[in-house]
């Protein structure tokens, strides 16, 4: 019998169906349960966002205010859960505090069937923010922040907790935008992780923080602070231009650009770009967002490379007083949506994922007593 070739990080592999998202189909879309995103962007609130990925449908203005008010009376941290989050040292990885704080969650919260997953899956809607924001708060500024704000959405609440004050009506549409464009992405690293571990069946918490783990690696997460940390060494875009020339004559990385699923553009890219020129008119930037401008044209000329979501998201979240740090996390509390509600499709087969390999070690060989080894 013929051994089957492996393939390399399993690009390119069906490895399951979704009724959630498509990546790149029919060109350079993307779309959620059929809607594409540039109309959820422009219209929706991310609290319809998560409602239509979780729950299946849009929902009418009564179920959407009812949502709302679910996930708002869902803010509240256990005690025991802000004692470990005070225990956490302010040098920690803020993907580490998330993925400690779900864990936490789910041993003081355990999911005890698959007939509690819609209420976990709005728990940790509602939690994450505010897990997030208490250490970040508690760590950096001694103060603890009350999670259970009264903002309407989850980007608002963010932002107020962020920064002690109801935020700017622009800053939360922005926010909707952000995390709605976050929300989901098919089998990406991370919600593999989730299916894999949810097709053994184990609790929604698992299966979340597993999916923390895996985006806090660096060729996962992390573009959006990566490209923030290369873009604030330039004070004009000239200097921008020459920098990321000697960068590509040296073939290092510039982060933010092509992605693995999408050849000709990110469709996410163009929206995130015009919520961050109308931030950087807000506050008046004339330096951030045009050396972001000159760096993609670089790439583009140079490379044929184009700006994936992750690198105009940079200067936004920067407008917005983001701290670069948490940047990532922030894609956690937008893709906590997507990947619960893999969680709950794979959950849907009966069968564990369990791949096969190619084995390259060495052919078979005769046991040596361990006096005879050298």
């Amino acid at each position: 019998m013929t051994e089957k070739k492996a393939v390399p990080s399993l690009r390119g592999i069906v490895a399951g169906e979704t009724a959630l998202c498509t990546v790149g189909k029919e060109g350079a879309g993307l779309s959620y349960r059929g809607y594409d995103i540039r109309d959820l962007a422009e219209h929706a609130k991310f609290e319809e966002v998560a409602y239509l990925l979780l729950y299946g449908e849009l929902p009418n203005c009564r179920q959407l205010q009812e949502y709302c008010t679910r996930l708002k009376h869902r803010r509240a941290l256990p005690e025991a859960l802000k004692q470990v989050l005070e225990r956490l040292p302010r040098a920690a990885h803020p993907m580490d505090v998330m993925r400690t704080g779900c864990s936490v969650l789910g041993v003081l919260e355990t999911e005890r069937s698959f007939a509690q997953q819609y209420e976990v899956a709005d728990r940790l809607l509602s939690a994450l923010p505010g897990i997030l924001t208490y250490w970040y708060r508690y760590s950096h500024d001694g103060v603890r922040v009350d999670p259970a704000t009264e903002d309407a959405s989850i980007g608002g609440q963010l932002l107020h907790l962020l920064g002690a004050a109801p935020p700017n009506p622009l800053y939360e549409k922005v926010m909707h935008a952000s995390l709605i464009l976050y929300a989901e992405h098919e089998f990406n690293a991370s919600t593999f992780t989730a299916r894999v571990c949810a097709s053994t069946q184990s609790d929604m918490h698992s299966c979340i923080s597993g999916a923390i783990g895996s985006l806090r690696g660096p060729l996962h997460g992390g573009a959006n602070e990566a490209a923030m940390a290369m873009l604030e060494q330039w004070s004009n875009p000239d200097e921008a231009e020459q920098a990321v020339l000697r960068m590509l004559e040296r073939k290092e990385k510039v982060m933010g650009f092509g992605h693995a699923i999408y050849r000709s553009q990110d469709p996410r890219n163009a929206i995130i770009k015009a919520w961050s020129r109308k931030l950087a008119e807000e506050v008046g930037d004339s330096r951030l967002y045009p050396i972001s401008e000159r760096v993609e044209a670089v790439m583009w000329r140079e490379k044929r490379l184009f700006a994936n979501a992750d690198f105009y998201h940079a200067s936004a979240y920067h407008f917005m007083g983001i701290p670069t740090g948490l940047f990532t996390p922030v894609f956690v509390l937008s893709r906590i949506t997507g990947w619960c509600a893999h969680v709950m499709e794979q959950r849907q087969n009966p069968h564990i994922i369990r791949p096969s390999a190619t084995y390259t070690g060495p052919g078979p060989r005769a046991w040596i007593p361990i006096e005879e080894r050298p």
